[in-house]
């Protein structure tokens, strides 16, 4: 049997290595190969052809948008032509046919602040009142609203505007604004946030302290959906900003037409009986429409991100 005074007298096994050198631990090799990130040349193969597939249509917009009426025909697609005309097309696309790019560039916005910003707010009052409030008929309220995001909004356009013929309101604004008004992703997409995103317990504290639904709403709730909200926003705002069909069947006078049927209406120009060709105004009015959007997303991109990531760590 071993005393403890022997114990205590054997010697430190010492670590191989020079004298006065501390010893390194080293890191497991599957500890260090899971923090170096994996690198996958399928994945980056097919991302680079996405980047592909998105970009040459927006270089070849913006190289088009630089040529003349004879420049697009004399010149290869993605290449410049002889005559640099950009602000020579912006110009005359604002001021042809007595400014009618300017008239459909004002409906186009008056459609998006009515419409997706109405689309917007009601979709945070409803999502909003769905994953904090508890009444009979949430399971079938649920269910509709999954069944009318599967439902495409073309498939509705006939229906809505046999409805608003009835009510006379086809040729007015409001035959745009107000089916606008109804987004059905947008108010699923706010209740998922709403439910992640909100705290029972805060609201619950709120109340305790006296504060009543509006002001636990607007002052407690609301800073807390900003994220989703801006996402929403952009959704609606993309789907407003490039709705075709819908004013198609809608509208019949120009005035209200907004910039998608407007540039369409200049395109189909080359094939009417004695009509002027006019690809380089399309082209550049095309460019022009474009730009808010990507001011937007440019602008919003760090709500919508945020807003995307809400709700996937659970703490």
């Amino acid at each position: 049997m071993t005393s403890p005074a022997t114990t205590a007298s054997k010697p430190t096994p010492t670590p191989p290595g020079p004298p006065g050198h501390a010893p390194r631990l080293r890191t497991p090799r599957r500890a260090a190969d899971r923090r170096r990130p994996r690198r996958s040349v399928l994945l980056t193969g097919l991302t680079g052809l996405v980047l592909v597939y998105s970009l040459v249509p927006l270089i070849w917009l913006v190289i088009s948008s630089t040529k003349t009426q004879e420049g697009l025909a004399d010149s290869p697609g993605l290449w410049f032509g002889d005559h640099f005309a950009l602000w020579d097309n912006i110009r005359e696309t604002f001021t042809y046919n007595d400014g009618a790019f300017v008239r459909w560039l004002r409906n186009t916005l008056l459609y998006v602040v009515l419409g997706a910003g109405g689309a917007t707010f009601l979709a945070v009052l409803g999502g909003y009142a769905l994953a904090k409030f508890t009444f009979p008929g949430k399971r079938a309220v649920f269910a509709v609203v999954i069944g009318a995001v599967a439902v495409p909004t073309t498939a509705l356009a006939v229906p809505t505007f046999l409805m608003f013929s009835k009510m006379g309101l086809t040729n007015t604004p409001w035959a745009v604004i107000l089916p606008s008004l109804i987004s059905p992703f947008g108010l699923y997409l706010m209740w998922v946030f709403a439910t992640e995103a909100i705290p029972t317990e805060l609201l619950e504290a709120a109340r305790i302290d006296g504060a009543g639904e509006l002001r636990t709403f607007f002052r407690v709730s609301l800073p807390l959906l900003a994220p989703g909200i801006v996402t929403v926003l952009l959704f609606t705002m993309v789907a407003t900003w490039n709705n075709y069909f819908l004013p198609l069947i809608m509208l019949k006078d120009p005035d209200w037409y907004p910039l998608t049927l407007g540039l369409n209406s200049w395109n189909a120009q080359a094939q009417t009986a004695g009509g002027q060709p006019v690809f380089n105004l399309v082209i550049t009015g095309s460019l022009i429409t474009i730009l808010p959007l990507i001011a937007a997303f440019l602008l919003l991109q760090k709500y919508w991100q945020s807003g995307l990531a809400a709700g996937s760590v659970k703490e």
